[in-house]
């Protein structure tokens, strides 16, 4: 049974039904109706699957699916998007930078482990959020402690004469506006009055400290100093995977070394609210449950599937590995155990979605077996220019409010008119169709290339407002546009 966390992150998903989800990724994916509504069902599936009798729970598997289109037209985005959406731990992965084991490289089970520590920052994000203010509040104290040491005991027998006898004692704190505190020996005083005087002293201190008036003053704190650099620097590139983990061993047997710097008030907080998380935090608890999570709502992003996808009947050659990445792939996806550093991760309920352009191969050319463990094909559509007119104007990240601010970061104001909003896109999508179609990455060439002068004059050139229509864009694109040598290269 999921624990009572991974139950509330798994209900979350009761609020969100396929149309809702389809809602969420239209803010931020122009078209591609049937790939959105796809992975929404899939999504939904993993709420269902909860809610399911336990006898039957576990044998429901995950629909995979392979989105099928050519690049930019927002096959890693809708992906992206969907693990934000769900909370579910997400790593993306190329499919290519994998090898067969006999080759130097890294093996297929590694993304399961990139997956388990992605979802180990996620579990130990939320937890710190839990505890923060605690933390905060502890960290407060030791600040405190380090700018107002607390006065020696008092002694209960009369102590000589002079200065040194009210030192040891104690004497009147003064706190200046800027936070100083000096000390001045009273001889006279009990240790009663002391600690009374130190407390008031201390409560003047702590509402400098929470007001930022005391950010710049120095102090000394007892840092850990990080292990030494030989050990990472014996795990090369393409080693084993337990060779990682036999050197994070080997560090945690190394004692820990101190030292004392003096930082400021505000680089120390840092520094100890680091510490202090550590203690409020119990790392086992955040392991099981991030191991959990990656079982029950773990995606991965296979990217560039198509890659891997060998034409049948080729034999030797510079990619002689490909089949057998597939071969690899194959125990991943139908569900196995997979050994990491924080024990065995089951892979039956993990989401697979893959992604391919297949320009030069197509789905069929993967193994029968591996084809067999996504059933679910989407063939997402080409971009048209009044998708890159879409795209430029209705998502919430859109590229021309992106552009609006940057330069409002200056203090001017961009804004694109509508005609200058068509013709880039009109320029966009003729430049698609003489080269390689990259789809809605073109438009980031094209923008650049656009605004490059504003971008470079702007701290010089005042807050006069910029405007981009039609003619500015048919201006400053025309010579390379008509230039087809020049287009190759910079559009």
């Amino acid at each position: 049974m999921p624990t009572n966390r991974t139950q509330q992150a798994l209900a979350r998903l009761a609020d969100l039904t396929p149309r809702q989800i389809v809602a969420e990724l239209d803010r931020f994916i122009v078209g591609q109706g049937d790939a959105k509504k796809a992975v929404a069902i899939a999504l939904r599936n993993r709420w269902r699957r909860q809610r399911a009798p336990e006898s039957i729970r576990e044998e429901i598997s995950p629909n995979n699916i392979i989105l099928i289109g050519p690049t930019g037209v927002g096959k890693t985005e809708i992906a992206r998007r969907l693990a934000k959406l769900a909370g579910a731990p997400f790593i993306k992965v190329e499919a290519s930078k994998f090898t067969e084991v006999g080759y130097v490289g890294r093996d297929v089970e590694s993304m399961v482990r990139d997956l388990v520590e992605s979802a180990i920052d996620m579990v130990r994000t939320e937890r710190e959020s839990e505890v923060e203010d605690l933390a905060n509040e502890k960290v407060d104290e030791r600040l405190l402690d380090l700018l107002l040491p607390k006065p020696p005991e008092s002694k209960t027998v009369p102590a000589p004469a002079g200065a040194a006898a009210g030192a040891e004692r104690g004497g009147v704190f003064v706190v200046s506006a800027s936070g100083g505190v000096t000390q001045s020996p009273d001889p006279s005083d009990n240790g009663d009055a002391v600690a009374e005087r130190y407390r008031r002293t201390r409560e003047k201190l702590k509402q400098l400290l929470l007001d930022g008036q005391l950010e710049g003053r120095e102090v000394e704190v007892e840092v850990t100093q990080q292990g030494p650099q030989v050990l990472d620097m014996m795990v090369p590139q393409g080693a084993p995977e337990g060779m990682e983990s036999f050197t994070d061993m080997l560090k945690e047997m190394m004692p820990k070394r101190k030292k004392k710097r003096t930082v400021k008030v505000s680089e120390a907080r840092r520094i100890l609210i680091e510490e202090e998380l550590e203690k409020l935090i119990d790392l086992d608890d955040v392991t099981s449950e991030a191991i959990e999570r990656t079982e029950s709502m773990g995606i991965i992003f296979l990217d560039e599937i198509d890659k891997i996808a060998g034409v049948r009947g080729e034999v030797g050659g510079p990619d002689v590995s490909r089949e057998g990445v597939q071969r690899d792939l194959l125990p991943i996806v139908e569900g196995s155990n997979v050994q990491t550093k924080y024990g065995m991760v089951k892979t039956d309920h993990v989401l697979f979605v893959a992604a391919g352009a297949f320009h030069v191969s197509k789905p069929s050319d993967l193994i029968p077996e591996l084809q067999g463990r996504f059933p679910i094909r989407v063939e997402l559509k080409p971009l048209t220019e009044q998708d890159f007119v879409r795209i430029m104007t209705e998502p919430e990240n859109a590229l021309t409010k992106q552009y609006a601010a940057l330069v409002e970061a200056e203090g001017a104001a961009l804004a694109f008119t509508a005609d200058g909003v068509a013709e880039i896109a009109r320029t966009a999508a003729v430049v698609n169709e003489r080269m390689e179609n990259i789809g809605a990455r073109r438009l980031h060439t094209v923008m650049t290339t656009l605004l490059e002068d504003v971008l470079y004059d702007l701290p010089d050139r005042g807050t006069a407002p910029v405007t981009v229509d039609a003619a500015v864009v048919r201006d400053r694109l025309k010579a390379i546009a008509e230039d087809e040598d020049l287009r190759k290269y910079i559009l």
